[in-house]
Parts: C-alpha cells; structure tokens; sequence
C-alpha cells in the first residue's frame, strides 16, 4: 500500500469510526471539545505510525486506544483528574455507589447509545440553533468545517466560529452528558431531527470527495432515527424524518452506474430500489397519519419521496401530486430551495416553460448564489426549450460551484452535449 493510500484508508476510518470514538470520550471526560481534542491526538498518531506500520486489522480499536491513553494521561497530569474525580465522587455518591472512578470501565461500557448521547448534548438550549447543527455536524459526521458550510449553505469562517464558540460554550455551562428526559427533550428534538437529516443528506448526495454517496453517513443518521422513533414514539415529525430517510435511502443501489458515475432519479433502474426499506418509510409515514402529524416539514417531503416510491415508471409519477406537497412544505416552512424544488415538479407536471417562470424568480436569492443545483435545473430546463448555449453555459457554473467530483463530471457531460443537437430526452437533473 502506497503513502497515499494509507492517508485515504486513514481518511476512510475517520470519517466511519470519529463520532464513536468521541461519543466514546466524551462519556469518560464530560467535555466534547475535549473528547474531541484526544481523538485528534489518536488522528495524528494514525498518520504518523499507519506509513509505516500499515493499517491495523481493527482500525477503529486501534484509534479508541491511542485516545484512551491520551485521555487518561492527561486527566491524571493535570488538575482536570481531580475536578473530574470529584465530579464522578458526585455522581457515583448520589447513585450510593462506589466512590473511586474506574476510568477506563467507563470508557469500554458500552451500556446506553454513546452516539444519541453525543447528539442531544451537542444540541443543548444553551447553544443556537445554528451552533448546535454545526457542532453535532462535525461531532457525529466526521465533517470538515468546508462540508458543513456547504452543506448549510452559509460561509466557511462563520461555521468554525460556531464550532468554536458552541465547545467553549458547552464547557462552560457544564452540559451533562445524557439524553434529557421528558420535557427537556421535546425541546431539543428539533433540531436534533435538522442534524440527523443533514447528515443524511450528506451521505446521501456527498458535497465533496470523489465519490457521490457516503453510505455510512446515511446508515448512521438511519441508526440514529430509528433510535430516536424508539425513544418518542408518539412525536410524529419523528416517524416522518424516519419516513424520508427510508424511502430516499431505498433508492442509494440504483444511483450509481458500474464506474460510480451517478445516476438521476428519472434513469434509475427501479427494479433495484429496496422494496424493504420503501416498505419501512411507508409503515412511518402510516405512524404519521395515525398520529395526525401529515403537515410537519418531514412528513411532507415523506409524502413527496412516497409518490416516486409507488410510481412503477418514471412516467407513472404524480408530479402535479409533488408540486402541490411543494407548496404545502413552501408555507410551513418557506426556502428558495423548497422553491426550486417546487418548480422541477412543476415542469414535470406542466412543461419547462412554467418551470423556468419559477426558477428566474429565485435567480437574485443570496442563500442560492453558490448552489449549484440551481444553474443545474436551470440549464435542464433551457436544453428542453431547445437554448442550447443558454443552457450550456448553466452547466459550466453548475461544475464550477460543485465540489463533488463524480457530480461535476456529470454536468461537463451535459455541457459538452449542448454543443451537439439533441438526439433525444435530456437527462433531467430531479434530486428529489
């Protein structure tokens, strides 16, 4: 294995094994920004021994253990032993149990779920909304500050400032390490269903990186879902977020072609979309209904993500359908981006030239200005009406603005064709 192999195999571990690894850390020191400071050092010493030693059968147990020590070194040398000896003396006391801490028993008990832990802390009221996305981002994602500002749409600097801000912040007030209980946790369930989605879609259509998806990604905001449904069974928006997820998920073996090039939703081979999971997100959507929740923002783009899972055909979709759940999902919460998802449904349903009315009026939308999924559209939507330059040229600032490889080569392909005439349909750029 090359050099540079081995920092991609080590990139790969990270990104898989970082939010475990300091959910992991965090229950022993109490302190994310801490957690995350240790899991660093077992980073850093990856990239210096792996070179040389290649990479270990267990990747993710060899880190956890160079972090343990870390952490143990470094809560023993310094005054943080006994701050956190008396804070564990507090705890075990109230429970009447033992009063010397066993650091590394606390470590390795794996009783509870580390992961939702790490969520619901990272999503504590003391931080704002847009600190508590971020932080869990980079805390549960493995994402760079660039991926979130990406994925957020907001500046690179104004994301690490946040991330910055929102570990100081959580030290300073203390934030107990656990999943908060009854009230407190209805609370903090919004956003913690922004971040898991967020991840999701991270997984599910890569801002970065050569590859499109990030399997693992999707499988960890599933996992976490999931528990979270368990957990509040009687919240509906949660079965809706559980629902999309599920749907969108079904749909991941049929995105990508042999040498992972992707594949949009209209050419997908729906034979192999995962009639399970599509089975699964429809029983949510049920829960939904059942629960009266069929006008939260998860349940609407559930109720979206379920007219493509029962059309047969491509041609079979409902679009009419999907754009009137558009406008709904529009007034609960507006976005340019609902809006530009608004008008591809409408140009499905009624033909490219309603679809451009709509989307020349989000041309002038500040949060759009580096999306680049916005000349994507635009540019599909001029090759149908036969503006090939036009288009062209939408394509070319559609690969400009992406950071996606696989996506960028995609559109190329699309620009390279508008100096051709047009042998048949265009490939339409629905994401949905």
């Amino acid at each position: 294995m090359t050099a540079s192999d081995t920092h991609r195999a080590i990139h790969a571990v990270w990104r898989i094994e970082s939010a475990r690894l300091i959910a992991g850390l965090a229950r022993m020191v109490r302190d994310v920004g801490l957690a995350e400071e240790f899991a660093q050092d077992a980073l850093l010493a990856a990239l210096e021994q792996w070179p040389k030693s290649g990479v270990p059968d267990k990747p993710g147990a060899w880190l956890m253990a160079i972090a343990k020590r870390r952490a143990i070194d470094e809560l023993r040398r310094g005054k943080r032993l006994e701050r956190k000896h008396e804070e564990l003396g507090h705890e075990l006391e109230a429970r009447q149990a033992q009063a010397t801490p066993d650091l590394d028993a606390a470590l390795d008990d794996d009783v509870g779920d580390d992961l939702l832990r790490l969520v619901f802390t990272a999503c504590h009221p003391v931080l704002s909304t847009e600190a508590r996305v971020a932080l869990t981002l980079r805390l549960l994602g493995g994402l760079t500050t660039e991926e979130i500002a990406r994925a957020y749409l907001v500046p690179e600097p104004t994301v690490a400032q946040r991330i910055v801000r929102a570990k100081r912040t959580l030290a300073e007030a203390r934030v107990p390490f656990e999943v908060p209980r009854a009230d407190e946790l209805e609370e903090r369930l919004a956003s913690v269903l922004q971040v898991i989605y967020l991840i999701f879609n991270e997984g599910y259509s890569a801002t970065t990186g050569d590859d499109w998806l990030r399997p693992g990604l999707c499988e960890d905001a599933l996992r976490l879902g999931r528990i979270l449904a368990g957990l509040v069974p009687k919240e509906p928006e949660v079965h809706g977020l559980v629902a999309l997820m599920e749907i969108q998920a079904s749909r991941s073996k049929a995105r990508l072609g042999p040498s992972g090039e992707p594949i949009l939703l209209l050419e997908q081979n729906r034979a192999r979309w995962d009639r399970l999971l599509i089975q699964r997100g429809l029983a949510a959507l049920d829960r939904v209904r059942a629960l009266g929740g069929e006008q939260g923002p998860y349940a609407l783009q559930a109720a979206i993500a379920a007219c493509h899972a029962r059309a047969r055909t491509a041609e079979e979709t409902d679009w009419a359908r999907i754009a009137a759940l558009y406008e709904q999902l529009g007034e609960v919460v507006p976005s340019p981006v609902v809006e530009l998802n608004r008008g591809v449904a409408i140009s499905m349903a009624f033909g490219p030239e309603a679809g451009l009315q709509v989307i020349d009026a989000l041309a002038s939308e500040p949060l759009l200005r580096n999306y680049h999924f916005l000349p994507s559209v635009r540019g599909d939507l001029l090759w149908k009406l036969g503006r090939f330059d036009e288009a062209r040229k939408e394509f070319e600032r559609a690969a400009s603005l992406t950071r996606n490889e696989r996506e960028r080569g995609l559109l190329l392909e699309r620009a390279a064709a508008c100096a051709r005439p047009p042998a048949s349909e265009p490939k339409a750029p629905t994401r949905f």
